[in-house]
Parts: structure tokens; sequence; C-alpha cells
């Protein structure tokens, strides 16, 4: 894995990514491979120490080309946190390792987790033809309430959403709208018949940062952008999920899995979308993540 840059084809601007490809998909006799795109954290940029645990031992085990952006890093500025730029430079970062991997361009994956998960969510509303799959973990799908959600809480977030949209929700049209234009919720039903998904821990939001609720609501957009609108989770159980830290019995999972590092309480598809709630909080299980992408391919 080595340090590269990506001069942005919106402002020209340099970004960095850490960037691998395997050596068969190297030279004249490159073989194409998938491409992992992994989106980074919040409160992080393209270097953070996780790269190289969680994602590198899984794309050389599997002969992968692997990306990870910076997209203007942090969220704390309004060139950051899914602006306009920060799409492109993902975009950008695509394009990239195409450039300079041979790619199987029918498994282009996305993966990302908390901040990174709402980018992945953003990404899949931008451009949902580009992608083959994506793992989602603990995302924020609506700024807003989490905007309340971490001032209540007293967490730094809402401090930090204030920056990048230019002040709180309420307060004015134009501050408003960049809630609105950063939000997931404002544009995920354009992902529909894409392979996503979705993964929360019953705990997050009382232990972790993110509750729950956010992974359910954009499970619900999918269901019915899918067709599926029968496989809606009622607000009720939502609730009951988010508040009680537990699932309602008459829908609890009832199948055996021992290939996740977490129990699974609650499992939903509609059409290619799918939720699971597990027992944990705020973090995700990369080796579930990679086994499921790895059964996805474009038709």
């Amino acid at each position: 894995m080595r340090e590269v840059h990506i001069s942005s084809s919106a402002d020209g601007k340099i970004q960095p990514a850490m960037f691998y490809a395997p050596r068969g998909t190297l030279g004249p006799k490159a073989k194409p491979a998938p491409l992992l795109v992994a989106l980074h954290q919040w409160s992080h940029g393209f270097d953070i120490p996780s790269v190289q645990g969680d994602y590198l031992s899984e794309v050389r085990k599997r002969g992968w080309v692997f990306i990870h952006p910076h997209f203007r890093g942090r969220n704390d500025n309004p060139l950051a946190c899914a602006s306009d730029l920060a799409v492109q430079d993902v975009l950008d970062a695509v394009a990239f390792a195409r450039a300079n991997a041979s790619v199987d361009p029918k498994r282009i994956y996305l993966l990302g987790v908390s901040g990174g998960g709402h980018m992945t969510l953003m990404m899949v509303s931008k451009a949902p033809k580009l992608w083959a799959a994506a793992s989602v973990w603990v995302p924020i799908f609506d700024l807003v309430k989490w905007h309340a959600e971490t001032k209540l809480a007293g967490r730094i977030y809402w401090k930090m959403l204030e920056a990048v949209c230019g002040g709180p929700p309420g307060k004015s049209r134009t501050i408003d709208a960049q809630y609105r234009h950063r939000s997931p919720r404002t544009y995920l039903r354009k992902a529909a018949g894409l392979p996503m998904d979705i993964n929360a821990g019953i705990h997050d939001g009382h232990t972790g940062s993110v509750p729950i609720l956010h992974s359910l609501l954009a499970f619900n957009v999918l269901a019915a952008a899918n067709g599926k609108k029968e496989k809606q989770i009622p607000q009720a159980d939502i609730r009951h999920m988010a508040e009680k830290e537990c699932v309602p019995l008459n829908i609890a999972y009832r199948g055996k899995e021992t290939d996740r590092k977490h129990a699974i309480l609650f499992r939903r598809q509609a059409g290619p979308a799918r939720v699971t709630i597990f027992e944990g909080g705020h973090e995700f299980d990369p080796a579930a993540a990679f086994a499921w992408l790895a059964t996805r391919r474009k038709q």
C-alpha cells in the first residue's frame, strides 16, 4: 500500500489516498480484479490507522485492488462532508484506480463505517450505476436528526455539523439547504436496485454516536425504492429497537450464522437491500463485510 496524490477534476486541488494494487493487476499481462473503495470515518482522513488493520490483509488475501481516498478529510468544514467536491473526489479516486491497475468494471465495491457509511450512502445515490454493491456500517442518514441527537448526548459532532453547514438547522433557508444537500435522506431513493447491506449495533446511540434508527430509516427508503413497501419496518418497531436496545420478539432473527463476529438480532431483506441489527455498538465486522461483497457482481 502506498500514498498517492490525485488531482481533483472539479477544482484541481491535490487529494491524497492510500492505494494498493496486486502485482497480477499490473503490466501487459494484467488480469482484471475487483476494486474496493473504502471511505474514511467522520473525524479522520485517508491515512487513518485502520486502513492497514481492517482492510489491507483482506484485499491482499483476495487479490483485490484497493483505494482509500481523502475526499477533503475530517468533516468539520464546508469543503468536506459530502460536498460536491468531496463526491467528485471519490469518483476521481475510482478513475485513478482504474487507470493504474486492471479493474473488473462489474466488481467495483464500496465500503464505509460511521462517517464513511454516511458518505457511502451518498455515493450510491450520486453514482448508482458505478457500483456492484455497497457494504454500509453504522451510517448517518439524516444530518438534521444527528445534529439534535449529538447535541443532546453532549457529543462534539453537532458543532462539526454547524461548521460544515454554516449554523444550526432552522436558522436560515440557506443553512437548511446545506443539511439537506449533505444528507443521504435526500437522495437515497436513487440507489434503487443496487445491492446494499446496511448493518448497525443495537447499542449504538447509547454507547456509540449514531442511533440505529438511521440504518433502519435508510432501509425503509430503499425498500420503497425497490418496490417492496411491505418490507418497511414500522415506526413503532424502529422506536422500540432504538430506545430499548432490544428487538421485539415477533420480529427477532431466528436464523443461525457462525461467520459473523456478532450475533444477529434482526434482519430484513427488500429486493437487493438488506439491513442487519447485531449485538454490539458503534463498530463493524471486516470479515463479514468482505464476505458479503465478494458474492456480488453486476449483471
